[in-house]
């Protein structure tokens, strides 16, 4: 295990958390140290502070993921600058992100948990997997006049009758991306995303997907109406529930309780909401890579409603968490490999 932060704090934080799971600890002081022994050594797990002298974090992850794919975890201060940097580093082969411990109070056990959970979980996964992260393509920007005309064909004000819903979690944000881009104009589907994120990252992401979309991509807001052909990305420190207006409009509410939801927004409380406004046969939901079992639960109960489920194989999850016990709980209609999701999807009719 390597930790690269150049402040000696929370090189000493994150070793006395991350010594709780019996790993050797190294700790390098900037990118450049981390190339140097990340590529000497194969390390189970790397964390990665952003801003370093010397080689910055964004620089040392491209290297090491050319040189030898290791798991990387992104050390990220909660700002909207940083998490459009953070985003980079994820483009760059990093799998998934933790708050700076220097931004939080790490004796608290959510932190603590988070920090535990995902080292763990980052440890187990196959260098395969980590050499396809590696070559997923960053999407071409779209210019702002070509994304107006487009969508101005792709307009459709009538009442939303079927709902594409989406759930991930580490290892998500490239899949996510890969979705928005790949879906075509004239979706006659809503889409609402659920991707676990903190209230800065989302707004960050869903002004990234809009760019390179074919779709608008929306990070959502209370009482947005739903609308076809449109992406609904949830906010993040609000779970993204579903009401119906008495005109027959489907809005959006958010709801601020955690009930008793590690993430927020949890898929599992959009899953279960969208059951209350639309019937199961309206309702499409895939579940993808992601670390514990949110949305499992929600999948069962949308495949019981007579919906269709779409979780990730074991084949390409990053993290075969979330929809592995989609499955195993019996909630998976039609279990596929991510290129299969994509063109599964852009079939739904």
């Amino acid at each position: 295990m390597l930790i690269a932060d150049d402040s000696a704090l929370v090189r000493k934080q994150l070793s006395e958390i991350i010594a709780e799971l019996g790993f050797q600890i190294d700790t390098a002081r900037n990118g450049a140290e981390a190339v140097t022994m990340a590529t000497r050594e194969q390390y189970d797990v790397i964390t990665m502070d952003i801003n370093m002298p010397v080689m910055d974090g964004i620089t040392a992850v491209k290297k090491i993921m050319e040189a030898r794919p290791t798991p990387i975890l992104m050390i990220s201060s909660l700002t909207t600058e940083s998490a459009g940097i953070t985003m980079e580093a994820l483009d760059a082969g990093a799998v998934d992100y933790i708050a700076k411990p220097g931004t939080m109070n790490v004796g608290r056990s959510e932190n603590r948990e988070d920090i535990l959970s995902k080292v763990k979980s980052l440890s187990r996964i196959p260098p395969r997997r980590l050499k396809s992260v590696v070559r997923r393509p960053v999407q071409r920007e779209r210019p702002v006049s070509v994304r107006e005309n487009v969508r101005a064909k792709n307009l459709d004000c009538s009442d939303v009758t079927k709902v594409l819903l989406i759930g991930a979690s580490t290892g998500g944000p490239g899949l996510i991306e890969q979705i928005c881009t790949s879906l075509p104009i004239g979706f006659p589907y809503a889409v609402c995303v659920v991707q676990h994120m903190p209230q800065q990252f989302t707004a960050a992401f869903a002004t990234r997907l809009d760019k390179v979309s074919k779709l608008p991509v929306i990070e959502s807001k209370d009482h947005m109406e739903l609308s076809n052909g449109s992406i609904f990305l949830a906010r993040g420190g609000v779970h993204m529930h579903f009401a119906k207006k008495v005109t027959g409009k489907v809005v959006i509410r958010e709801e601020k309780n955690k009930n008793h939801q590690f993430f927020q927004p949890s898929v599992d409380e959009m899953f279960e909401s969208a059951l209350k406004v639309f019937s199961g046969d309206q309702i499409t939901a895939v579940l993808l890579t992601g670390i514990g079992d949110d949305g499992a639960q929600g999948m069962v109960s949308i495949k019981k409603a007579g919906g269709f489920t779409i979780g990730e194989s074991e084949e390409t999850a990053t993290v075969y968490g979330m929809p592995k016990e989609a499955y195993d709980r019996g909630g998976v209609s039609q279990q596929l490999p991510f290129p299969k999701i994509i063109r599964s999807l852009q079939t739904l009719r």
